[in-house]
């Protein structure tokens, strides 16, 4: 079986949809800022557990690994 290597320059990557929410005003539960897309539909009953993209990635980063 032959493996393909991964070309950055072709446009077929990997391409995330992201949601609009900025009429559902979430903010940040770390920094309260506003959070204007996601990469996922939000639960109505879980917007107080939202982070923004630098707050999630902070967040990632302080968890240990898991192997």
């Amino acid at each position: 079986m032959a493996f393909q290597k991964f070309d950055e320059n072709r446009s077929g990557g990997f391409q995330r949809q992201m949601y609009d929410v900025t009429e559902m005003n979430i903010k940040c539960k770390d920094c309260g800022t506003p959070v204007t897309q996601l990469p996922f539909q939000p639960d109505p009953a879980r917007l107080d557990t939202i982070r923004c993209q630098d707050c999630m990635r902070k967040f990632r980063d302080s968890r240990p690994r898991r192997f």
